[in-house]
């Protein structure tokens, strides 16, 4: 059993909360105890050792974030939950950690719980939430870290270091400044989603490219870039217009 405790300072969301854990995750999670402040969730976490944590972004005058800052070992999970702040929501999937967004759909509930089940990262919580901090703290696109599965764990990316991603079936490879490629577990659809509002823009099915490595275009039906890396890389015809809009932009 999964020993859970939820940390919200509205009392309605932890009901709730409490009554979809014991109508849809009652032979997976055991609720140990709720919390409505940071300074109660500390002693909380530290008396009932939790395998995961559902904690609200905002906590009366402080955040989700602050507990976490205090913790210098975090050895649970943790599932945010949200009812707003984008920003938020975007820095959550550049670190890989998950959220819920409220009111929690049943379904969502259930797919994090089991995806808990399935997959334990502890030895890379640390990190994560290293790229959390830094990402939230952050807002210099350029300076934005990514955290990214690949075969031998995950990856922890600064995201101007990558000049490419290209399409590989349901994988991706991305290619860095420094010439090292690294195959990921992610389409390039979920790429694109990520980095589309930090200066990447997708050529083709198959190409996003950092548009401050571009070397040179080269006109044509759709043309060509040439990236930093000398790698030639053809423009869709259909994306050419926007992909002209967005250099002239620059």
């Amino acid at each position: 059993m999964i020993r859970a405790i939820i940390v919200d300072d509205e009392q309605h969301c932890t009901s709730r909360l409490v009554d979809m854990l014991g109508r849809h995750c009652k032979n997976t999670v055991q609720f140990a105890g709720a919390f409505d402040s940071v300074n109660g969730a500390l002693i909380g976490i530290k008396e009932l050792k939790p395998d995961l944590v559902f904690l609200d972004v905002q906590l009366h005058e402080q955040t989700g974030f602050d507990l976490l800052e205090q913790i210098p070992n975090i050895d649970f999970e943790v599932i945010f939950t949200t009812a707003y702040d984008n920003y938020a929501i975007k820095a959550f999937k550049f670190s890989a950690l998950d959220y819920l967004l409220k009111p929690i759909d049943p379904d969502d509930l259930l797919q994090a719980v089991n995806k808990f089940q399935k997959v334990s990262q502890q030895h890379d919580l640390s990190e994560k939430f290293n790229t959390l901090f830094h990402n939230l703290k952050n807002t210099n696109g350029t300076s934005k870290k990514i955290t990214v599965p690949t075969s031998k764990g995950l990856m922890f990316l600064t995201v101007n270091d990558i000049i490419r991603c290209e399409a590989d079936v349901n994988y991706t490879t991305i290619y860095l400044k420094d010439k090292q490629q690294l195959m990921v577990a992610k389409t390039l659809k979920d790429f694109d989603d990520l980095l589309a509002d930090h200066q990447f823009f997708r050529i083709h099915n198959s190409h996003l490219i950092n548009l401050d490595y571009i070397k040179s275009y080269h006109k044509g039906k759709g043309g060509y870039v040439t990236m930093t890396d000398n790698t030639s890389l053809e423009v869709s015809s259909r994306r050419k217009d926007l992909f002209m809009k967005k250099i002239e932009e620059m």
